[in-house]
């Protein structure tokens, strides 16, 4: 059965090695027969969350930006797929603004049930992603139905472009698959 895959891919660089990540999980997915949409966080306006909790009562933010327009695709996606470099050992700003605004999807009848991670980092050591994903743990947490179905983690580039030939993107590409 065909599911429905949304990647948000959240690096602020153009050409960035998490987006690489989060293009070998599209392949994948796409081979496997999945529709997939991908979201690029570098484009949107993401304000921060103003822990109003309005939304709670509405099911809607009242902030007026490009989170509008994502919120119902993240509610919609059978699997959603993170991808963010690792700044300072931790997720991208960009996608953490995301998930602290996704607080109208809380409660709701939402579709997803596997999240998974892509990340990308300078650092190659041993669990460079281990703070990102315990605060993206955190946030499925939240969400009863949904786990964090896999992770991939790139590490030792930094450039634009560095990740090419990398052996990660062969595991984001099945990871793909297996969606």
């Amino acid at each position: 059965m065909s599911k429905k895959i949304l990647i948000l891919s959240s690096s602020p660089r153009k050409n960035s090695n998490s987006a690489a990540l989060a293009e070998a999980f599209a392949a994948g997915a796409h081979e496997a027969g999945n529709t997939v949409e991908t979201v690029e966080l570098r484009d949107k306006t993401l304000c921060f969350c103003r822990g109003c909790l309005a939304c709670q009562k509405t099911g809607r933010c009242v902030i007026d930006d490009d989170v509008r327009g994502i919120l119902p695709k993240m509610h919609d996606a059978d699997v959603l797929v993170f991808a963010s470099p690792i700044y300072y050992y931790e997720m991208c700003g960009q996608l953490k603004t995301l998930l602290d605004r996704s607080n109208p999807l809380y409660g709701s009848d939402y579709a997803f049930t596997d999240v998974y991670f892509l990340s990308a980092a300078a650092d190659d050591g041993e669990g460079v992603d281990e703070r990102a994903l315990t605060g993206l743990g955190g946030w499925i947490a939240c969400f009863e139905r949904a786990r964090l179905a896999g992770s991939v983690f790139a590490g030792g580039v930094s450039a634009p472009g560095e990740i090419k030939g990398h052996p990660a993107l062969e595991k984001a590409r099945e990871m793909g698959r297996r969606a």
